[in-house]
């Protein structure tokens, strides 16, 4: 799927592609499984960095509470343009190529990403979808570009290969659901039918306060036994706290994103109880070496 991001690897071209595989490799020479995570971003995009094309979405709301990381650097978010039905097909038919190009770069599968204010959760949450076709309206409308891309990804490249992240309560992008533990129960029980491997269950950050109506429960608890795949709990767990998690008998798995860019060696540093690096956010998402491949090992 063609993204375009500042510093953002893509996997739409056969030199992409190509590359790739000597990531996946690498992964797999050490006895390691990598997924590839596909991205729409939908309205989280600015035009400076597509060409001067607006970026697209269900409905042509922008965001408001914050502003975007372009190559030119912050800039306010631009109204999107409202996607027709047959670019949404055309989309849909995108994710599924995506993950065909995954495979042949060597990944072991793919997983959705629809959590993050990204496409997939403008086209479910009230707050950015106003269409009122077979794509917005309802709840089971809404959920359909989700589901569609499911049902597209296990089609081109087996359930078992295939993933998905959501995020109920994370109002990242001005995503905002009426009443989000009805819009999730009815999502989680629509994927509850589908054949795929995973779900990654991400957790709110805390840096973004929790909306006044939503509710005050834990997500994993909320949710995370209504799914019937495996489940992986994400979010701000260290040691400790992710080893309680799962002796609560919910999650199967614990992701760890920004303690591991950290920490290269973490399950080892996990093992031996080890102190851990601080990660240095001011690097984040920029683009260099410094603050990825440099934070020492044990």
């Amino acid at each position: 799927m063609k993204l375009l991001q500042p510093f953002t690897p893509s996997l739409y071209t056969q030199e992409q592609i190509q590359h790739w595989q000597s990531v996946t490799q690498a992964v797999h020479q050490q006895g390691g499984l990598i997924f590839a995570q596909l991205w729409h971003t939908g309205r989280v995009a600015h035009s400076i960095d597509r060409a001067g094309q607006l970026p697209v979405a269900p409905s042509p709301i922008a965001i408001q509470s914050m502003q975007h990381f372009t190559s030119q650097g912050l800039q306010h978010f631009e109204p999107p343009c409202e996607l027709t039905l047959e670019e949404i097909q055309q989309t849909i038919a995108d994710y599924a190529q995506a993950a065909k190009n995954a495979l042949a770069a060597g990944f072991d599968g793919v997983q959705l990403h629809a959590a993050n204010g990204y496409l997939p959760q403008q086209f479910f949450a009230d707050s950015s979808n106003q269409r009122q076709d077979q794509y917005g309206g309802s709840l089971a409308n809404k959920a359909r570009f989700t589901l569609d891309v499911m049902q597209a990804l296990i089609e081109a490249v087996g359930g078992e290969r295939v993933g998905i992240k959501i995020s109920p309560l994370h109002p990242y992008a001005d995503i905002a659901f009426d009443d989000p533990i009805a819009s999730y129960d009815y999502l989680i029980s629509q994927l509850n039918q589908l054949d795929f491997a995973f779900v990654e269950l991400m957790k709110r950050v805390p840096m973004f306060p929790l909306l006044p109506h939503y509710p005050q429960q834990d997500e994993i608890a909320l949710f995370g036994s209504k799914i019937r795949q495996t489940l992986i709990a994400g979010t701000g767990y260290n040691r400790d706290s992710g080893e309680q998690e799962l002796n609560k008998g919910i999650a199967n798995l614990i992701a760890y994103g920004t303690t591991f860019l950290a920490n290269p060696d973490l399950p080892t540093r996990f093992a031996q109880n080890a102190p851990l690096n601080t990660a240095d956010r001011n690097t984040m998402f920029g683009g260099g070496e410094q603050g990825y491949l440099d934070y020492p090992t044990l």
